[in-house]
């Protein structure tokens, strides 16, 4: 498994960002589509496992299949997004605007949304036979987890919200060291062992990833979640895409950058 050192990962990152920021609409919107969609049918995937196992550790383990799919066909989320394309910035890469950046961001958002949401409809179909039976043991368990993740907090008032925004930098923090992990190796195996960590811990610890979510929650209120699209909003999507963004950029992309590229003065020997 080939390793390269983190000063040549990070300007790999840099020049991610860049490339994002550069990219035509319909690229980024495809890419972004295709991404929000692999993961939802991840989330599935490790939702149904953990319901028929009883075990959701299992389901944990293997939710990464999703993430490590999108990464290597080259699609984007959000979440990456939001640690890529500021260090660019940073870098004053030659036509990396501040809007630029938010178009790329804005563009991602759209596309992983309209991704997800499809999935979403589409299993809500299965699961009900197209909309004539019961969702059964797993539709009930995504619905109920859409409450509990909307409503629940909103018990808590401003406690609540910021209780979701840690989550989703905590949530962040691990998915952009996914991201990164990835650009470590360059080797197939030595990129999916790198990102399959961290993934798998974020997703047991129950963070909160902007994309997932735009999953979960219209599926859950397809499938009778008794909560509302302003309380999917509210009290969870925004909360959560600005901890995404707090939590990737500050715990691993700014002080990557800032540590292998920017480097502080070397010291002077006595």
């Amino acid at each position: 498994m080939a390793y390269l050192l983190p000063s040549e990962f990070v300007t790999k990152m840099v020049d991610a960002g860049e490339s994002k920021v550069h990219m035509s609409t319909r690229d980024t919107l495809i890419r972004a589509y295709m991404a929000g969609a692999i993961l939802a049918l991840a989330a599935v995937f490790a939702i149904t496992v953990a319901v028929k196992t009883g075990v959701f550790l299992i389901g944990a383990i293997l939710f990464p299949v999703g993430f490590c799919m999108l990464y290597l066909m080259g699609f984007d989320l959000l979440t990456g997004v939001f640690v890529l394309t500021p260090l660019a910035l940073l870098d004053k890469r030659p036509g990396v605007t501040v809007q630029g950046v938010l178009r790329n961001w804005g563009l991602v958002f759209l596309g992983n949304f309209a991704g997800a949401l499809t999935v979403a409809v589409m299993m809500a179909f299965v699961f009900t036979y197209g909309f004539n039976t019961d969702p059964g043991a797993v539709g009930a368990k995504i619905a109920s987890v859409g409450e509990s993740r909307t409503l629940g907090y909103a018990e808590y008032g401003a406690a609540g919200w910021f209780t979701i925004f840690i989550r989703g930098m905590l949530c962040n923090w691990m998915v952009s060291m996914g991201v990164v992990g990835a650009m470590i190796s360059t080797s197939v195996s030595g990129k999916v062992l790198a990102m399959w960590m961290p993934i798998m811990l974020f997703f047991f610890m129950g963070f909160e990833h902007s994309v997932v979510n735009m999953f979960l929650f219209p599926s859950g209120i397809i499938m009778g979640g008794d909560f509302s699209v302003m309380d999917y909003f509210i009290w969870n999507e925004i909360p959560t895409a600005l901890g995404n963004l707090v939590g990737g950029l500050a715990f691993t992309g700014l002080t990557l950058y800032t540590t292998h590229i920017r480097t502080g003065k070397k010291r002077a020997i006595a």
